[in-house]
């Protein structure tokens, strides 16, 4: 126990709420008797009657203009005092003349389009009252129409069955229920399922309001595939998509607005007076057992809890002070922490917190200066040239805009690299695989390496697949491939070899670039895929390159469900391994 919080906390809400169930317990004992709580009951199944036929004049009416006579007649039903009144306080209809002062809190909210289940009262998923039908309420014409199929129907089902009956819903609709579906199937029930004219109407209207909801809410227009529902007299959707959900339950409250009658507040009290049933009255030495207690109570509540405040006050005052001086930008902030309970693990958590983002930061500052490093020496070259150029040091031929113009590309390439890295920080970097021949992504690359790579005075070598029908991104698996290629062409020195090869192992696609290059040191190697890493520390441009590339790699890998490797040595070379499954 010591070492849980949550069971110290248990034990002193379960001490304290024994102490109150005891006493509870004792005054209900000697205050309540059996006949108090029959007409307990009673007074509950009344309300609910009278919640239940005012719920259905709402649903059924579009305002409360002649409620008062349905009012009085519940009133003289169950001999209560009923008064319906705005939410504003305005006396809609009362079954007395001098309604009185209204209770501080109705008994009950009179909303159709908002059902309390708790009432016992029966009401569709979204809460709304089956009586409520509004627009799906069929005129006489097509009421006869139907009734007069769904008798054809029930003869038909019952002359080979001996059962069925016809079911008619609030909106006027029938339908012939059976146990034995294939038969009512045989005998043309599903005539009867169909939406008629007006239900169509009303559905086509539902649907528009439906597609604007979602339209707001950025989703596909249409999507709410809407059919009526024969559990309940209404539209359904088949989709389960929540925001889709929402926007069915939102339009069919706008569709029935005008149909039903406003929100009103509904007050049941005891005739001539403000007050519940007196039996709930106790006498005067129960009232004084009632206050001992209570105040006993009180004060066992209090100083039990404020004991067990104390303990946990000050490690959350050293929580808050931490998290105070960490957003004032101490970096490295700390808690001591003390015990096994749930508040140190926090405390550990919090310390775990605050190393993670004192390495974070770090990491962030170093990045800044790393990118700001890239940008630095191409920007300074274009600027130079262009202020030489404009105080006539130097001319702008042609010899300068392709110089120029590479200082550009570099940049371009820079700021391309860095904008799929943040795609896939964002977890936005998206493949789009389809069926492609490996071999024919294999000579483009070939052919798009070869001018390069014997200018470095580099051998290429492309190694077909035996086996090249593959699924993959073609547009980030030719960028991953190119990256691995220009990484081994600019790290090999002249006379050396660069070798592609594909090739499938079991349900795998694989692809190495290896080369006769520099090679990489043993301890280099966990950050060779790190963004801006170089074995050059220098980070000098005379290698080429922005330190982007394996990273982009990485992570173009991994969003083909695949991974790259990298086996080196150094003064011999590297061999880049790049791995997805093909299919």
């Amino acid at each position: 126990m010591r070492r849980s919080l949550l069971v110290r906390l248990i034990a002193v809400s379960g001490l304290v709420a024994l102490c109150a169930i005891a006493a509870t317990a004792w005054l209900a004992a000697r205050t309540t008797t059996g006949a108090i709580q029959q007409e307990q009951g009673q007074v509950f199944a009344d309300d609910g009657t009278i919640y239940q036929g005012l719920l259905g004049y709402a649903a059924t009416h579009p305002n409360w203009a002649g409620v008062g006579a349905t009012v009085g007649r519940y009133a003289e039903e169950t001999g209560r005092r009923v008064v319906l009144a705005t939410p504003q306080g305005t006396v809609i209809a009362s079954s007395e003349a001098d309604p009185g002062k209204l209770p501080a809190q109705p008994s009950a909210v009179i909303d159709p389009l908002s059902v309390d289940g708790r009432l016992g009262v029966q009401a569709t998923a979204d809460r709304i009252a089956p009586q409520a039908v509004g627009p799906y309420s069929l005129p006489q014409q097509e009421r006869e129409d139907l009734l007069a199929i769904a008798h054809r129907v029930l003869n038909c089902v019952q002359d080979r069955t001996g059962l069925g009956s016809v079911e008619v819903s609030p909106s006027g609709h029938p339908r012939v229920v059976t146990p034995d579906s294939f038969t009512l199937e045989r005998c043309s029930g599903a005539v009867l399922e169909k939406p008629t004219k007006t239900e169509q109407a009303a559905l086509d209207k539902l649907n528009q309001l439906v597609n604007a909801c979602l339209g707001r809410n950025e989703q596909t227009v249409p999507a709410a595939q809407l059919r009526l529902s024969w559990t309940f007299d209404g539209p359904a959707t088949s989709t389960t998509d929540p925001t889709t959900l929402n926007c069915v339950t939102s339009a069919r409250r706008e569709q029935l607005v005008p149909y039903v009658a406003p929100a009103a507040w509904l007050y049941i009290t005891e005739k001539g007076g403000d007050q519940p049933p007196s039996g709930f009255t106790l006498s005067a030495d129960n009232q004084v057992r009632l206050a001992e207690v209570a105040g006993a109570i009180l004060v066992l509540t209090v100083v039990v809890t404020g004991l067990a405040s104390i303990r946990l006050i000050r490690p959350l005052h050293a929580l808050t002070g931490a998290a105070q001086r960490m957003e004032a930008g101490e970096a490295g902030s700390r808690v001591e922490v003390k015990g096994k309970d749930e508040i140190a693990r926090l405390a550990r958590a919090f310390n775990d917190m605050s190393e993670a983002r004192e390495r974070l930061e770090t990491a962030r500052k170093a990045m800044v200066s790393d990118i700001a490093h890239e940008l630095r020496t191409p920007l300074a070259n274009i600027r130079g040239w262009l202020e030489a150029t404009q105080d006539g040091v130097s001319r702008f031929d042609d010899e300068l805009v392709v110089s120029l113009l590479e200082e550009a590309l570099h940049l371009q390439h820079i700021v391309d690299d860095l904008q799929d890295l943040a795609l896939a920080d964002a977890g936005a970097l998206r493949v789009h695989p389809e069926p492609i021949d490996a071999n024919s992504l294999l000579g483009q690359l070939a052919a798009a390496h070869a001018a390069r790579a014997e200018g470095a005075g580099v051998s290429l070598t492309v190694v077909p697949m035996a086996d090249p029908a593959i699924t993959a991104d073609p547009v980030r698996l030719r960028q991953a491939i190119d990256n691995l290629v220009s990484n081994a062409v600019r790290h090999t020195p002249r006379g050396g070899a660069v070798t592609v090869r594909g090739s499938r192992e079991g349900a795998d696609a694989v692809f190495e670039v290896a080369d006769t290059g520099v090679g990489i040191a043993a301890e280099d190697l966990p950050h060779v895929f790190d963004r801006f890493w170089r074995a050059d520390k220098a980070r000098t441009r005379g290698s080429g390159g922005s330190g982007l590339g394996l990273a982009i790699v990485r992570n173009l890998a991994q969003a083909h469900g695949g991974t790259v490797a990298v086996r080196s040595t150094l003064g011999e070379g590297s061999t880049f391994t790049l791995r997805f499954p093909a299919g």
